[in-house]
């Protein structure tokens, strides 16, 4: 077995996913905002606002190839990483690669090279879309595929996991304050769009700092399993779902991202729209967010080791379950509709730490029992194949998420963000009845048992 990781390493592994959750929080926050924008924001239209099959605008359309194409690179780049022989090591080559151009293509895709509403930016928007997801499967899939490496035990992992869940919600917190920015900057003289630009390229440097700490800090070869494998992407990939409880798990969780990603993109509009808050408002409940799901954090490591992961996923689904309906009413309630944010973010907190921590950590346990099992180490791939699936489920969310918003066209209509809430209520309850079939005791007996035997 290699070198146990160190502390101090470990929390420069948990920098990068700061670095690309940071990136990513941009697009995802604001990416519909910005092209669907509502008659409060001030941003200017800068693609046409229409129908496709009269249902579909340009913006969820381009969103929805991106995030097809970006599903479809995942488990090439897997192979790519579980077969390389670099001498930095399979996972942190690819991660160096990435970091520059993944930063870059994230303000581009905001930088708009046609003034006003113009077909010539939908197509410079696809391109520079594409190419953003092309380089965060490039950093992320070799970077998850280090925490099954990097983690020798289940334990381990979860600590591991832990770190990185605290970091995801620094960058997107960090995100969250881009209002804060673009307004410092739009009322030095600068106009929205420009400002906004601004805003993202300061985050963008900030969060290239971040994607490069694991790259020079962590050296692969001393603490990771690192051989390579000679499997082809096909054969990974169909060797990769006869593994049933991968299978039942990666199923389940591509519901959650369906449902996630639906009230993740709408957030900004049931601030703005729902509760009639400024824009700013949303930083602050991001915040909220992160600080309360960091609070249950060490709960959550605990409960979960002490009482097992599944059980507390199927309580974080039926929360969201809960959270997703209460959404349904807000700014009807006979409350202040400041309370009203505020208790959507506190509740949200709990299974947000639940399953900022666990789903990589069942991931990573599925990983290394299948690697015990059949002799052939490929974490690449089943976490390339978790996220191939859970951008299927974002594809599927900006599909349905377009869709609604599009019963009016500048994106303030209210029944249609009313019903994100419940398209979000009812995928959460299908993802539950998936995890209720996935077997946790097979694998981590199946883990331990080869461990004893390797001990012997």
């Amino acid at each position: 077995m290699k070198e146990k990781l160190p502390l101090s390493k470990q929390i420069s592994y948990s920098m990068g996913q700061l670095g690309w959750s940071l990136l990513s929080g941009i697009i995802t926050t604001y990416l519909v905002f910005y092209y669907i924008p509502t008659e409060k924001s001030g941003i200017g239209v800068a693609i046409p606002q229409i129908a496709i099959f009269g249902f579909l605008s340009i913006i969820g359309l381009i969103t929805m190839i991106g995030r097809f194409f970006d599903a479809v690179t995942d488990p090439w780049i897997a192979t790519l990483s579980d077969r390389s022989k670099s001498k930095r090591g399979r996972r942190i080559s690819y991660m160096l690669k990435a970091s520059i151009p993944f930063a870059v293509f994230t303000v581009l895709v905001f930088w708009n090279p046609v003034s006003g509403e113009s077909i010539i930016n939908s197509v410079f928007l696809a391109v520079t879309l594409l190419l953003f997801y092309l380089f965060l499967t490039m950093y992320v899939t070799p970077y998850f595929a280090l925490l099954s490496e990097l983690g020798h035990t289940p334990e381990e992992r979860i600590n591991l996991s832990t770190y990185i869940s605290v970091t995801w919600f620094l960058g997107f917190a960090i995100a969250s304050q881009a209002p804060l920015l673009w307004n410092f900057f739009n009322n030095m003289g600068y106009g929205k769009e420009t400002s906004i630009r601004m805003a993202f390229s300061v985050f963008a440097l900030l969060g290239l700092v971040f994607l490069l700490i694991p790259v020079f800090t962590i050296d692969e070869k001393r603490y990771c399993e690192s051989v390579p494998s000679e499997v082809k992407m096909m054969d990974s990939i169909k060797a990769t779902f006869r593994n049933k409880e991968f299978t039942i798990f990666v199923f389940s969780d591509l519901v959650y991202w369906i449902a996630l990603t639906i009230f993740q993109n709408a957030l900004l509009y049931y601030t703005t729209v729902l509760l009639d808050k400024p824009e700013e408002m949303l930083g602050i409940l991001l915040v909220l967010l992160g600080v309360g799901s960091f609070l249950f954090y060490v709960p959550v490591n605990f409960v979960a080791k002490r009482f097992g992961k599944k059980r507390l996923l199927i309580f974080g689904f039926m929360m969201f379950f809960i959270i997703y309906l209460f959404g349904f009413f807000l700014g009807k309630m006979p409350i202040s509709t400041t309370i009203q944010a505020y208790l959507l973010v506190i509740l949200a907190s709990i299974p947000m730490a639940i399953f900022g921590i666990l789903p990589n950590v069942v991931v990573a346990d599925i990983a290394e029992y299948d690697a015990q099992k059949t002799g052939v180490r490929r974490e690449a791939m089943f976490f390339g194949t978790r996220t191939f699936m859970s951008k299927i489920g974002q594809m599927i969310s900006m599909f349905i998420l377009s869709a609604l918003l599009l019963l009016n066209k500048n994106g303030s209509n209210e029944i249609g963000i009313r019903l994100t809430t419940v398209f979000a209520a009812v995928f959460s309850l299908l993802g539950l009845v998936l995890l209720l079939m996935y077997n946790e005791e097979k694998i981590i007996k199946g883990i331990l048992q080869n461990e004893k035997v390797g001990n012997q």
